[in-house]
């Protein structure tokens, strides 16, 4: 066999397994629809009703991927910065939580004293 008949075929060989590799992938790969189908009825009704709330969380965190982008910081370290700052409003709301708390029953000591 020559060497121009062997190089047809590696180069046939390639382009056979370059093209038609993925394409066999994409003709025994399932469809959205057939894994649904194949799901079990309590896991694809759970998947029906948060299908909508998981769809809103994302586009909610694809907005705040855009909006730390936008800043001349690294995304990490502006969503560190947004995670510290809701840490922080979560801790000032604690804080006045046990002060009215602590307030309150000071005030219900000072009733029952002066009941007494």
């Amino acid at each position: 066999m020559s060497r121009a008949g062997l190089w047809l075929k590696v180069i046939a060989g390639g382009i056979a397994i370059s093209v038609g590799g993925p394409a066999f992938v994409e003709y025994i790969r399932p469809t959205d629809e057939e894994l649904v189908k194949r799901y079990n009825p309590d896991l694809r009704k759970r998947s029906e009703e948060q299908g909508d709330q998981k769809a809103q969380e994302f586009d909610e965190y694809v907005k705040k991927l855009k909006e730390w982008s936008k800043s001349d910081k690294s995304i990490w370290y502006a969503a560190q910065e947004e995670l510290d700052q809701k840490r922080a409003i979560l801790e000032a709301q604690r804080a006045k939580a046990k002060e009215e708390t602590r307030i309150q029953r000071e005030e219900m000591r000072k009733e029952m004293l002066g009941k007494d």
